[in-house]
């Protein structure tokens, strides 16, 4: 889900292109505007990795982007904890000394034919509305990518706006031989980043860490079915 620029209604909610039905991403896409040019606070930001003393102002981030009932702050601090098994690879965007972005890389597997691959998940991605549209959450996901080659990480998925996410890194996933954990995520929001650690035998079934379930995260819901 990500929060650049309207926030979506819930957890990853993000338009698939202008005008569109929102499209679910698990805390991790949202549909960028133009980037304004010559901001003056740009060079001023920086992009770090988050410390302890940065949950609260991550949690009031989340909250303020997303505009929803705190499920993506919960996901968050869940994708933290003991139960997660493996750290999160997070980051903020600092500026002035307050938390003005957030980006988190969870652990998560690739159900593929050889054998279960550990790959990762962005999600999610945020900005205060302020400072949306502004290049910040372009620097975070590139800021993460790289953090992810440099882990080993074959692969990072997302459920995001595509017209966004296309020109930072990631492709239609379903194409790519990738297949959709859930039948309630939109096949355009479905996206891949192939890093260099990826083979071409690494396909099949993306599954995600069980707090994106325990907290529905996961694709669109239907509130009428």
């Amino acid at each position: 889900m990500t929060s650049e620029p309207p926030p979506p209604a819930r957890p990853g909610n993000t338009p698939a292109r202008p005008g569109s039905t929102p499209v679910t991403a698990p805390a991790s896409a949202a549909v960028t505007p133009a980037e304004t040019p010559g901001y003056p606070a740009a060079d001023r930001v920086e992009i770090r990795p988050e410390s302890t003393d940065d949950h609260l102002g991550v949690h009031a981030l989340h909250t303020r982007a997303f505009g929803d009932d705190g499920r993506v702050s919960r996901l968050v601090a869940e994708l933290r904890g003991p139960r997660a098994g493996s750290a999160p690879l997070s980051f903020v965007a600092v500026l002035d000394g307050a938390v003005v972005g957030h980006v988190l890389l969870s652990r998560c597997r690739l159900d593929a034919p050889r054998r279960i691959v550990d790959v990762l998940s962005l999600s999610p991605l945020g900005v205060l509305p302020e400072h949306q549209g502004r290049g910040i959450g372009t620097r975070l996901v590139r800021h993460a990518l790289a953090a992810a080659e440099e882990a080993g990480a074959p692969l990072v998925f997302l459920e995001g706006d595509p017209g966004w996410y296309r020109t930072r890194g990631f492709e239609p996933a379903t194409p790519a031989g990738f297949r959709s954990p859930s039948l309630r995520i939109p096949e355009p929001a479905f996206q891949v980043a192939r890093l260099s650690a990826h083979e071409p035998w690494m396909t099949g079934t993306f599954v995600y860490a069980d707090a994106f379930w325990a907290l529905d995260c996961v694709g669109l819901r239907d509130p009428e079915a």
